[in-house]
């Protein structure tokens, strides 16, 4: 392996990495710095996150740009104001032995007009995320006619994150000849995009390969039901006592509600989320940074971009919809080479989604089962025990309180001395779990011949006229349930798609929803028909009821009504054609 000083980056720049602790470049290190070095270039580098691609980038940068000029001449575009706060950091921190530069970070929730006296007294590197950039812009108070070199780190990230447009409006003020380098944790179709429309014969490195996984990230599945998912989660938390993790929701509220149970409960978290200030953000990421928290509940747009070294567990509370938001949720943790446990918490229905993440990092999933009461409580006892073996004693400091406590505990023999010094720490568990019951599901994974795995239940089974043939995916079966009846992907069952027609199931008590929610219903100018069956195997048609049409009409120019109430819940519809939505 290659060492820094065989990279060709200059005395002071390898001093300086030296010091701050590395010692030998990660793989897209020793392959990106060399590359870039010559400047002249376009680069897209895709690597997981956690690989090093800030030095990847930075490095080169500080060495191409001209600390003598006050011109700014790179600029660096980070998805969120703490992933961008952290590479100015770094940057600078590359930089302390090598030139005096002035990095400035430009960002939301700051002052603007103080980011714009900085800019203006002479900005050589600007890092910057989209929005706040547009202000300046707008404002006319920045000049990037100068830029030389502009990064676009987590480019799939800003993307996904709905920064496309910005980005586009940000590229048109650039110069025609600047370098453009562009990093990537996964490479969607978005960022080819970006590749086609703002880079020229861009140098391509890919290291490991593309969209898969972090090897040193296991990636575990507990199954529950949904009542049952906050009370695994502090199993999960309670068996690992020395965890210091991330937990990802899926929206603000829920994030917020789950950090007050945990902190409610006497567990050292707090939330991450849109609607903190700056001020609230920057406390609770330096509580986190510095341990003094051990849990972080996050949304996913709040935590993109955290680098905080030795997370050891990512929990998604739900498991997100998107590959991409599973690569860099998990990606939070194995960092820099280290070990780290991503858990997902599912449902049965749920399977099919785990089966294609995983297919598509190429990583296994374990299944994990959800710990016992009995299992939580020995692991803490063993984790309190280790303490206590590992504590370090200053004998100086305590030699005067010995001869009282010893007077104290005299009566007891070494053998109940242990056992009461134990049960401190084992009754308020076993209290807590005594007679707990066991949260585990019975799952099994399997593919169904629509290609997607979903719980075999003893709920209702529906035959529905509409398949393959009309160009039906399981998707598009579940937004047509969902828009009919109102249940959403939560609430179906196992899908099988055929050729002209399909089955489906959902808990029992939500069958008139189905019949109902399908009367009047046309899919492409066809009558959508819906019949529970009565057939236990998959695939027979034997009918018990029926939605009310039976028309199966395959003319054109007919539509499908969505008249929703305004409650929320529940959704009624209405037959009127002015409310029908046609489907394409």
């Amino acid at each position: 392996m290659k060492s820094f000083e065989t990279l060709g980056l200059s005395k002071g720049l390898v001093e300086s990495v030296l010091q701050i602790g590395f010692e030998t470049p990660t793989p897209i290190q020793e392959k990106a710095i060399p590359v870039l070095l010559n400047g002249n270039r376009d680069f897209v580098g895709l690597a997981q996150t956690g690989t090093g691609k800030t030095a990847a980038f930075g490095l080169p940068l500080l060495e191409l740009v001209d600390d003598k000029s006050r011109d700014t001449q790179a600029l660096v575009l980070a998805p969120t104001r703490e992933l961008g706060l952290q590479i100015a950091n770094d940057l600078e921190n590359f930089s302390e032995k090598f030139k005096s530069f002035n990095i400035v970070a430009v960002y939301g929730g700051s002052s603007i007009s103080e980011q714009i006296r900085k800019v203006k007294k002479g900005a050589q590197i600007i890092v910057a995320t989209p929005g706040r950039l547009i202000d300046l812009i707008d404002r006319k108070a920045i000049n990037l006619k100068t830029i030389k070199y502009i990064v676009l780190d987590e480019a799939d990230e800003m993307l996904n994150m709905g920064f496309k447009d910005d980005l586009d409006k940000i590229l048109s003020f650039t110069p025609e000849d600047k370098a453009t380098w562009l990093f990537s944790a996964t490479m969607p179709r978005e960022v080819r995009s970006i590749m086609k429309n703002y880079m020229s014969d861009p140098f391509e490195l890919t290291v490991g390969e593309q969209n898969t996984g972090n090897v040193n990230i296991e990636h575990h599945y507990v199954i529950i039901q949904d009542k049952d998912r906050y009370l695994a989660l502090k199993r999960i938390l309670d068996y690992n006592p020395d965890i210091f993790g991330l937990i990802f929701c899926r929206t603000r509220i829920d994030t917020q509600k789950i950090a007050e149970m945990l902190m409610k409960d006497g567990y050292n978290a707090d939330a991450l989320h849109g609607d903190l200030t700056q001020q609230q953000r920057d406390r609770v990421m330096l509580k986190f940074r510095q341990r003094s928290l051990q849990i972080l509940v996050a949304t996913d747009v709040a935590a993109r971009g955290i680098d905080v070294e030795d997370i050891s567990h990512v929990i998604h509370l739900n498991i997100p919809d998107e590959m991409e938001f599973y690569t860099h949720r998990s990606g939070r943790t194995a960092r820099a080479g280290k070990k780290g446990v991503s858990i997902a918490m599912i449902s049965k229905r749920e399977l099919g989604k785990v089966k294609q993440i995983e297919k598509t990092l190429k990583s296994p999933f374990k299944r994990m089962t959800i710990p016992t009461g009995a299992e939580v409580c020995q692991k803490q006892l063993l984790a309190f025990m280790h303490k206590v073996n590992e504590v370090k004693v200053n004998e100086d400091e305590i030699a005067e309180f010995l001869p009282a406590i010893e007077a104290e505990l005299k009566s007891l023999t070494k053998q109940e001395l242990i056992k009461r010094f134990a049960s401190l720490e084992f009754n308020r568990f076993f209290d807590y779990y005594r007679n707990a019951p066991d949260l585990n599901v019975e799952g099994r994974r399997g593919a169904s011949e629509g290609g997607e795995d979903r719980h075999s239940s003893s709920g209702a089974r529906f035959f529905i006229n509409l398949g393959k043939m009309d160009g039906i995916d399981v998707s598009k079966l579940i937004e047509v349930i969902d828009d009919a009846s109102g249940l959403g992907k939560s609430d179906i069952g196992r899908i099988d798609l055929k050729g002209a027609y399909s089955f489906f199931e959902v808990d029992t008590e939500k069958a008139d929803q189905i019949l109902k929610g399908f009367s009047g219903i046309e899919y492409k100018g066809r009558q959508v028909r819906v019949e529970v069956t009565e057939q236990k195997e998959f695939g027979s048609r034997s009918r018990s009821s029926s939605s009310s049409s039976r028309d199966n009409n395959r003319g054109g120019g007919g539509g499908r009504s969505s008249g929703r109430s305004s409650g929320g819940g529940s959704r009624s519809r209405s037959s009127s054609s002015d409310q029908k939505k046609k489907w394409r």
